[in-house]
């Protein structure tokens, strides 16, 4: 029961401190659609997208009515395709997306999640030409979102697949090269991919989820600053404790509006997704976060640990309001999506080096980064190798969303729009690392992993 009491708290949250469901996001099944044939397979996901999200687009907008809480996005996220399409006869996925994108642009939501493949310990046929289906895909959808999940903590880093990214991140920033790479902005690479997240680019719904269900992802940077704030210079027990009563009450907000969508659609509630998940807005953001917790700038000495607290104890205040705290939980730090991090980037304090460091304690990865246009494969191949490592040894989840814009090179702005922001081109790493990609194979998981 929601009290008298944490109705007027959220109120002024909404009111004063950016506090929005960021997403609700439907989760649908699409093994029962599996097909040999192209037209039949499209129409068939066509028709279960359409019918089981009908409504999915007023629920929400009823919701944001009643209870006065925005809710920003509603969003679909499907089975991985290269698993739903496993058994098409044709050479390219690109027309199912374009059939996922007929379906989200009918029922309304913003984007649909889950043109996806899962080749952690190898690649089958159908994965295979999913991923070499990515670029045009992207190219020529509006709302389609793309992910690969490249290793995991049990199973270990699929070399060949990560080599292959590379690859396909390139050759999607030059089909979007006109509209400044932005297809790269919709595709994400993974360590350990969840099954539940409701969040973009890289929500996917798992075969071990139900046939339908609702996710929910919450978000409220600003609401955390504010409550920072009142207890500036106090210790660090009281900086924990400010940080797990606020993720509490935001928590509750998602858990209110979760439970009341599932009941209006007849969906299962999946789970809460407390991410604290900057916009370009002032007072929104994760980078400020650092400064009323003491740091001049993202990025500055201490900026590691000062993620490591907002993110343990985000979730620490999350799994107390809700039984089913799921999805990525925590903290992220897309340089784009937030206007502190693109001006510590501005002022040279943060650097890709240092928000790599930062990613072994955040809860995903290197987000929404845009780099020169001319990064090489093998580059781009290698930042991914690292992450992937970093998810791996560290049994976490990790991701790369990085941006190569071609034709801009470091220090150029380039602007992507909404939520996904804008972000001053950062330098990467010049030394090659060739000859440490084209080795192939996987890197085994690790000594930890074994568990039974």
């Amino acid at each position: 029961m929601i009290s008298l009491v944490e109705v007027q708290e959220t109120n002024k949250m909404i009111r004063e401190m950016n506090l929005d469901v960021r997403t609700i996001t439907m989760g649908i099944s699409l093994m029962d659609c599996a097909h040999t044939d192209l037209k039949v397979f499209n129409q068939k996901i066509y028709d279960k997208i359409t019918k089981s999200a009908e409504k999915l687009v007023k629920t929400g907008e009823d919701l944001e009515k009643q209870f006065g809480v925005p809710i920003v996005n509603k969003r679909i996220s499907v089975t991985p395709i290269s698993i739903a399409a496993g058994s098409l006869n044709t050479d390219s996925y690109v027309p199912v997306a374009e059939a996922l994108d007929k379906a989200a642009k009918e029922v309304g939501v913003n984007f649909i999640g889950g043109f996806s493949a899962l080749v952690q310990k190898g690649c089958t046929t159908g994965d295979r030409k999913l991923i070499e289906s990515i670029p045009e895909a992207l190219a020529v959808t509006e709302r389609v979102c793309s992910s690969v999940n490249v290793g995991s903590s049990r199973s270990g880093i699929n070399m060949d697949a990560v080599k292959l990214m590379g690859e396909i991140i390139r050759q999607t920033a030059e089909r979007t090269a006109d509209r400044d790479s932005i297809g790269c902005a919709k595709l994400v690479v993974f360590c350990n991919a969840v099954e539940d997240n409701p969040f973009m680019a890289g929500a996917f719904h798992g075969v071990g989820e139900r046939e339908c269900v609702i996710n929910v992802g919450v978000s409220g940077p600003g609401v955390v600053k504010r409550a920072l704030e009142e207890v500036k210079g106090q210790d660090f027990e009281t900086l924990c404790e400010t940080i797990k009563r606020t993720a509490f009450k935001v928590t509750r907000v998602g858990q209110l509006v979760a439970q009341e969508a599932s009941k209006r659609l007849g969906v299962p509630f999946g789970i809460i997704d407390l991410s604290l998940a900057p916009t370009p807005l002032i007072g929104d953001s994760i980078a400020e976060i650092f400064q009323v917790m003491g740091l001049e700038e993202a990025g500055a000495p201490g900026t590691t640990a000062a993620l490591a607290i907002l993110n343990d104890n985000v979730k620490k205040g999350g799994v107390m309001a809700s039984s089913y705290v799921g999805g990525l939980s925590g903290a992220f730090i897309p340089v784009s999506e937030d206007h502190g991090m693109i001006q510590a980037v501005q002022r040279g304090a943060l650097t890709l080096e240092k928000l790599e460091a930062m990613t072994c304690v955040c809860s995903v990865g290197l987000d929404m980064i845009a780099i020169p246009g001319d990064t090489s494969r093998e580059t781009i191949s290698g930042i991914i190798a690292d992450e992937a490592a970093i998810g791996m040894v560290n049994n976490k989840t990790t991701a790369v969303r990085l941006i190569p814009v071609i034709g801009k090179g470091v220090g150029e702005m380039v602007e992507f729009g909404g939520l996904l922001g804008y972000a001053p081109i950062m330098p990467v790493n010049s030394f090659n690392c060739a000859g440490f990609i084209d080795r192939g194979g996987r890197i085994p998981a690790p000594i930890h992993s074994f568990k039974n």
